[in-house]
């Protein structure tokens, strides 16, 4: 019996090739993204009847095929293109990035760009990027659609950007990958607490990018950061979420962290002006390389943190930053610079978990719990929900 999250992930996986095809042959991307949706909701009903089939890619085109040709009776003019279509031969996995690049054109808007790369390269919902953006779903759910139009209307070609054009792009590309991972690494649903194939598309995805562009600084820090994240997913679940500073750094593997911090280290030889990806990585190096929590080089993680807001100002950014300064200046002085972002970070659950965090420590236990418990209700996630009622029992 085939298990519902293995029958997601392959559909996701052979979704996002199908797509690609479908938009280089049709031309229209509205189109294209119609029949594979088409597609994938037939496999979602018949495959955990009918078991996985051995070509998933072949089956999930002659669906679409098939639905096309149902469309393309009433719309003649579209005949003479879909017959040129031929099933798509296994293949290096590079469809997806193709498509990623064909979403990330700079015609669109950038959260436009972003938004719908998500959506429908990435297999996110509408809801899981409206987190990711601290946005509303209606909003996200109209860039999504203007930018399908935009792509529609001015024939935007579905390839990878000649050397020339990448530069425009590959910020959003980067982003959009980003976002990926962070929703792999902890959900924005209450469905799951986690994602590994989130996690393992986002790697595959930067891998294949920096084999693309080997020497792009900001790729490889990218790749860095998902690597030295992954090297302490053993210790983070067990079996429920487990905080860094009292995970078992035994379950780490200190082989992928000195891989990782390896590239890193030769990516900032060869370009001496860190990027954003580069320096949350070398923030993710300085917690992955200490021993232990309290050999934690927080006033370098405080540093690091100054350097990335000075490229990439962010209120997130801000926040993670306060609980490095806490260990450098004190909790009070944290938590003065943590209520300057209510204004912007009132609606998301780790600005309060924090400020709840805290107020324990100045022995302020009321007004902790209070915090505590409006995080908890703007958290979705099963496993910092668990977490927070822990906090609010005691």
């Amino acid at each position: 019996m085939t298990t519902q999250q293995e029958l997601a992930r392959v559909v996701r996986d052979h979704a996002g090739r199908l797509a690609g095809a479908l938009v280089s042959l049709l031309g229209d991307f509205a189109a294209a993204e119609d029949l594979v949706q088409d597609a994938v909701e037939i496999a979602l009903k018949r495959w955990p009847v009918e078991g996985i089939p051995d070509r998933p890619d072949a089956w999930l085109f002659t669906v679409a095929k098939r639905r096309g040709l149902d469309v393309l009776r009433r719309q003649e003019n579209y005949r003479a293109k879909l017959a040129l279509l031929e099933p798509p031969e296994p293949s290096p996995r590079d469809d997806r990035l193709r498509l990623i690049f064909t979403c990330c054109h700079p015609a669109l808007a950038r959260e436009a760009q972003i938004a719908l790369t998500l959506r429908v390269v990435c297999g996110l919902t509408t809801a899981q990027i409206a987190a990711a953006f601290l946005a509303s779903e209606s909003a996200v759910s109209q860039r999504i659609t203007r930018a399908k139009r935009k792509i529609t209307d001015a024939r935007i070609p579905y390839r990878i950007p000649r050397d020339d054009e990448l530069p425009e792009r590959l910020t959003e590309v980067l982003t959009v990958i980003y976002l990926l991972f962070n929703e792999g690494y902890l959900s924005s649903t209450a469905e799951r607490a986690h994602s590994r194939d989130l996690v393992d598309d986002a790697e595959w995805l930067t891998a294949l990018l920096h084999g693309l562009l080997p020497n792009e600084p900001e790729v490889a820090g990218l790749l860095a950061l998902i690597r030295l994240h992954r090297a302490r997913t053993a210790a983070r679940f067990n079996p429920n979420l487990v905080l860094l500073p009292d995970q078992d750094r035994t379950l780490w593997d200190h082989a992928a962290i000195a891989e990782a911090t390896a590239l890193l280290t030769r990516t900032a030889r060869r370009h001496h002006a860190p990027g954003p990806y580069q320096l949350q990585a070398a923030i993710a190096a300085c917690h992955s390389e200490a021993a232990d929590w309290s050999r934690t080089d927080w006033p370098q993680i405080v540093v690091l943190y100054d350097m990335l807001l000075t490229l990439q100002p962010s209120p997130v950014t801000c926040l993670h930053r306060t609980i490095a300064l806490s260990y450098v200046r004190g909790t009070a002085t944290a938590l003065t610079e943590l209520d300057a972002l209510a204004g912007d970070l009132d609606t998301y659950p780790l600005f309060h978990a924090t400020r709840a965090q805290f107020l324990r420590e100045l022995n302020r236990p009321a007004e902790a719990h209070a915090a505590d418990e409006r995080a908890a209700q703007l958290t979705t996630n099963p496993a910092q929900l668990d977490l927070l009622h822990e906090r609010l029992a005691n």
